[in-house]
């Protein structure tokens, strides 16, 4: 299963803080772990705040490599407010991502609506 069709997988679960689950909610993070197949990932954290560059390394280590590209799959580090950093997947027509105000994974047509500071995909893929 593609990254994409792993994301557009979770579309309608419910928004929960440091949820890992479809059946139970999931955060941003949690939606990128799913998506990626990832099985360690971080929590512990607020919903706003973080250091960018702590989170690029989060990022980093689990093996995804820095693009300059845009892919269907990507994954996209935003600034999505103040203080706020905010992860979704690339869908190639808009963005997947877990909105808290909406609260469920949405997927979201058009252009990326915040300022993206970094977009990574599996080493390989590259």
């Amino acid at each position: 299963m593609s990254v994409v069709d792993a994301a557009r997988a979770a579309v309608g679960a419910r928004f929960r803080l440091h949820g890992r689950e479809s059946a139970t909610g999931l955060d941003c993070v949690g939606l990128a772990a799913l998506a990626y197949g990832a099985d360690a990932v971080p929590s512990g954290y607020a919903l706003r705040g973080g250091d960018p560059a702590r989170v690029i390394a989060l990022i980093e280590v689990r093996g995804l490599v820095p693009v300059a590209d845009a892919r269907a799959g990507d994954l996209l580090l935003c600034a999505s407010g103040p203080g706020q950093l905010h992860l979704a997947i690339d869908s190639g027509s808009g963005v997947i991502h877990a909105d808290a105000m909406l609260r469920r994974v949405v997927e979201r047509p058009g252009p990326i609506p915040w300022p993206v500071i970094g977009r990574w995909r599996m080493k390989g893929e590259a």
